[in-house]
């Protein structure tokens, strides 16, 4: 086993928020559940990652309540979890360590938001020399206004920015069937 599956903030603090309405894959349980499955069956690692903001009030704040895993979705003995207070997944964690201490040298990235803590752990793990597969249609975002507030990028305008973006450079874009099947 050199693969591990790094689930990204599939957590309350984004399902129960009026945004969610928008949210590009309001079934990202069920998607994330497939990957969970698979790489469970090959005796893969599983590695949650959950943001907190303390002390801010926000949905991310620890002591609401909502930063917690969606319904539906369980760790289990032996997967690695951790929790972040920076977009990516390694800054403020000892997220590396773990996965290097038991060899992991492979890592597919799947969760919410495809352009911003999705990316810059794909970003990341890539930089510090991991294979990375970002799972494409197991990542989820909302719409983006624009900077100067002219426009909106759609979330599948945003999804397909940030896989151009990443392809080829800093991962390997994949779906959810090319994992269950490979």
């Amino acid at each position: 086993m050199n693969t591990a599956l790094v689930v990204i903030d599939v957590q309350d603090s984004f399902r129960l928020q009026p945004s969610w309405a928008d949210i590009s894959l309001p079934d990202i349980v069920t998607r994330t559940q497939h990957l969970i499955e698979a790489a469970r069956a090959r005796g893969e690692l599983v590695a949650w990652v959950l943001h907190h903001s303390p002390g801010t009030g926000s949905p991310f704040d620890p002591d609401g309540g909502l930063c917690v895993l969606q319904p539906g979705l369980e760790a289990s003995e032996g997967d690695i979890q951790v929790t972040k207070t920076s977009h990516n997944a390694f800054t403020t964690t000892n997220l590396d360590q773990q996965l290097r201490r038991r060899g992991i040298t492979r890592l597919r990235i799947c969760g919410i938001r495809t352009e911003q803590c999705v990316e810059t752990t794909t970003r990341l793990a890539s930089d510090t020399g991991y294979d990375v597969e970002l799972v494409a249609d197991a990542c989820a975002t909302h719409p983006l206004p624009f900077a100067d507030g002219t426009g909106v990028l759609s979330a599948d305008q945003v999804t397909q920015r940030t896989l151009a973006a990443l392809a080829g450079r800093f991962a390997t874009i994949t779906t959810i069937d090319q994992v269950v099947q490979g």
